[in-house]
């Protein structure tokens, strides 16, 4: 399995939509996530900035640049825009993290 990590920014007074919507996840984007190998994800929230930093594990993370092509995916996106910034195909501005120390 390998560990992916990454950040978004939620905007400002948004952050009880966002648990809101991430605690009423569809079924469908959860069996969507489960199918594609991911496992363990968690995302976290900074207060002090707003910024979401996610944690996840995959049997192999180019199995995430699948997950743009699907449906349920572009829906959630359209879904989550108006509370986090996003790209123009209203996935969420994500950097990927660089991992720098690791305590399995």
């Amino acid at each position: 399995m390998e560990r992916v990590a990454f950040k978004m920014k939620l905007f400002n007074g948004q952050e009880e939509e966002y648990k809101k919507r991430h605690d009423a996840i569809w079924p469908e984007l959860t069996s969507l996530l489960k199918t594609t190998g991911i496992e363990d994800y968690s995302i976290f929230l900074d207060e002090e900035t707003n910024s979401l930093f996610g944690v996840l594990r995959i049997d192999n993370k180019m199995k995430l640049d699948e997950l743009p092509q699907h449906p349920v995916m572009k829906k959630w996106w359209a879904h989550m825009k108006d509370i986090m910034e996003s790209n123009p195909d209203n996935s969420p501005v994500s950097v990927p993290l660089k991992e720098v120390f690791y305590l399995p």
